[in-house]
């Protein structure tokens, strides 16, 4: 369940992204960090090297999030936002390693954001994010405490604090630290674009072809 998820949110945000490219008005490449990070680690993600070096840790922490996910018992209401989170920080990872030299080709190397909502730009990943990272965050919350007040089973020794702690949070702490190491998604600019060239009007391609013929 998990990968099918990851596979359809990756899917679907890169085909809009590669649709937006070139035929959107206003789309353009964020190869930074973002106001969650600040100036300073905005500024190392968007190194060649430093950025690089984020890259390939964002996807380490990323993987392990996926695997912990996958490989959890964790019922439906957390696999699912679960996923559905990791796969829109999947998407925009994967946008900064390789992605966008097909969805956007001669750009600079980043994330493609072509949807305006007030004075930011966002993808179909983003909304993913945040969409779904307050109820996996809610879902599992209540798996703990649900877990934390269903008594022991007959025959079986209490858990320490320690141990029951290691086991019952594992999953949503492991995944937020892996979402944690992603939260900005370093960036290494090799040169290019930072926008989509501009579409003309129709006018201007209706007259063209009149032109030509």
């Amino acid at each position: 369940m998990v990968l099918v998820l990851l596979a359809m949110v990756v899917v679907l945000d890169q085909a809009a992204k590669w649709w937006a490219w070139r035929y959107v008005s206003g789309t353009r490449i964020n190869s930074g960090g973002d106001i969650l990070v600040g100036p300073v680690i905005g500024t190392w993600y968007n190194g060649r090297v430093t950025g690089a070096l984020l890259d390939l840790l964002d996807f380490g922490l990323l993987s392990v999030a996926v695997s912990v996910l996958a490989r959890s018992r964790a019922p439906a209401a957390v696999v699912v936002p679960g996923a559905l989170m990791i796969g829109g920080w999947g998407s925009n990872l994967s946008d900064r390693l390789v992605m966008h030299y097909w969805t956007a080709p001669g750009s600079a190397r980043g994330v493609v954001d072509f949807i305006h909502v007030g004075g930011s730009y966002y993808n179909i990943a983003d909304f993913f994010i945040i969409g779904c990272t307050p109820l996996f965050l809610l879902a599992a919350g209540y798996q703990v405490v649900r877990e934390a007040r269903r008594p022991p089973a007959p025959g079986h020794l209490p858990r320490s604090p320690r141990s029951w702690l290691l086991a019952r949070v594992r999953v949503p702490a492991l995944a937020s630290a892996g979402l944690i190491g992603v939260v900005a998604l370093g960036a290494v600019n090799y040169g290019g674009v930072h926008a989509a060239p501009p579409r003309p009007p129709a006018h201007a391609k209706t007259h063209a072809r009149a032109l030509h013929h």
